[in-house]
């Protein structure tokens, strides 16, 4: 048996010049936590995916355990980042009431003052994890 992992970075963590003013701009609704939904707030996780893998206390233990990494190049128009914002944890519509169209104005304006000839540019890396249970059952 086998299963894979896969993810890049959010909006949250990504770090570039783009995000931080928007991550920036997006605390001064909330503080500087991370929302995850109306309640709560993110605190990271406890421990890595591989951890959760490899522990051979769970029934899994898939403790062979491959990571690879990728580079991903990507292009975003402000227009796209703002959509994107909306399907996230923390900056979801629901979050800012009737303060969201205020956020993406104020987050479209963000954008666009730091995309070069209209375009954000993301340089980023995708992790997969491949995971096995020992021994190479399939």
């Amino acid at each position: 048996m086998s299963t894979t992992i896969t993810g890049d970075r959010s909006l949250w963590t990504y770090e570039a010049d783009s995000t931080g003013v928007l991550r920036r701009q997006i605390q001064t609704y909330h503080g500087e936590e991370r929302r995850t939904g109306p309640h709560g707030t993110y605190a990271g996780p406890g421990r890595s995916y591989e951890d959760d893998l490899a522990d051979s206390a769970s029934d899994s233990a898939f403790s062979d355990v491959t990571e690879c990494r990728f580079p991903v190049a990507r292009a975003w128009l402000p227009e796209d980042v703002v959509g994107c914002l909306r399907t996230t944890s923390f900056a979801h519509p629901a979050l800012f009431a009737d303060q969201h169209q205020e956020l993406e104005a104020e987050a479209l304006g963000l954008l666009r003052r730091h995309a070069y000839r209209g375009v954000l540019k993301e340089e980023a890396e995708f992790t997969v994890l491949l995971a096995r249970r020992p021994g190479g059952a399939a």
